[in-house]
């Protein structure tokens, strides 16, 4: 049985597996044809820190899937009321045939996956969002641009970052990274991606300047600057950020045909202009309907390893 807590649990054939997975899903969903995988399956959704697109992806998923989806908040079960996390790992495994939860530490998901006998799914940490960047990647691969891929990321050393350093990693593309002074990535994930990037042949290079990091790149791509739960942080990461806001004139640095890409939610005027968001708006909303078909592949696949 696997888990899917971190793409650095993964190959680069298992990651490439579960990516084709995803096209295939993803035609028989366009044709209309949903072909039902985890029939009579029920998924345990575990929502410590609340999202549009991750509920909604992986409830619709599943139902697409052939089975049920149960939206659990920490109000509604007893994990609120001071429940060791695993306790409910012991009690939910014995109840659903797999558990995804979207959370605050790294550490929490390691626990529940520690005690339970079902496959775990990561909607979340503050470490690492391994299920965005496969939609990412699935939506690079849709616009042609996974061919001598070169990835700039421009932004905070967040858990969007650090999951572009696990694929890059295992991959072998090229990733360029900007953040702040301050906000850099996580010391032990950029070590680990290095490690990994002498076998696969991953190049990884850290810019203090972002348009240096641009200069070339034909996927660029940021995050927002206040993740939920810094909001007291706000003003503060505005002036720290100044200069790192990917806009037109940083735009054109980067190579012709170049996409861009957003986890969202997206605040204009801020870590993207309005302008490029709207120019690249395809993209972006391509890249959101992709966790979708990303999260079906990923379910499917680990059900199968069971």
């Amino acid at each position: 049985m696997r888990h899917f807590l971190t793409l650095r649990d993964f190959s680069k054939d298992e990651i490439l597996e579960i990516i084709a997975l995803a096209k295939k899903i993803k035609k028989r969903a366009k044709a209309g044809k949903f072909k039902p995988y985890l029939k009579d399956k029920v998924l345990g959704m575990i929502f410590e820190k609340s999202s549009t697109r991750t509920r909604v992806s992986f409830e619709v998923g599943i139902h697409q899937l052939g089975g049920a989806g149960i939206f659990l908040s920490t109000d509604d079960i007893q994990l609120g009321r001071g429940e060791p996390l695993r306790d409910t790992a012991r009690v939910l495994s014995r109840m659903v045939d797999m558990v995804m939860i979207r959370t605050f530490g790294q550490e929490r998901l390691e626990e529940f996956a520690k005690y339970s006998t079902v496959p775990l799914i990561s909607g979340l940490s503050d470490m690492y969002h391994p299920m965005q960047i496969l939609a990412d990647y699935l939506t690079v691969c849709e616009y042609g641009k996974d061919k001598n891929l070169i990835v700039s990321y421009v932004g905070d050393g967040n858990n969007i970052s650090h999951s572009w350093l696990m694929l890059a990693s295992k991959l072998g593309f090229e990733l360029r990274i900007s953040t702040p002074k301050g906000y850099e990535v996580n010391a032990q994930v950029l070590q680990d991606a290095r490690k990994f990037a002498q076998i696969s042949g991953a190049k990884i290079t850290i810019y203090e300047n972002p348009k240096e990091a641009i200069k070339g790149a034909n996927v660029v791509t940021t995050d927002t600057w206040v993740s939920m739960g810094q909001e007291a942080e706000k003003e503060k990461r505005i002036k720290d950020f100044e200069g790192f806001m990917v806009d037109d004139e940083t735009m054109k640095l980067a190579r012709e045909g170049v996409i861009f890409l957003h986890c969202l939610p997206a605040y204009r005027g801020y870590e993207v202009s309005e302008s490029v968001f709207e120019a690249h708006a395809n993209e972006i909303f391509d890249e959101a309907e992709n966790r979708l078909h990303a999260q079906k592949a990923v379910m499917v696949w680990l059900d199968k390893q069971r």
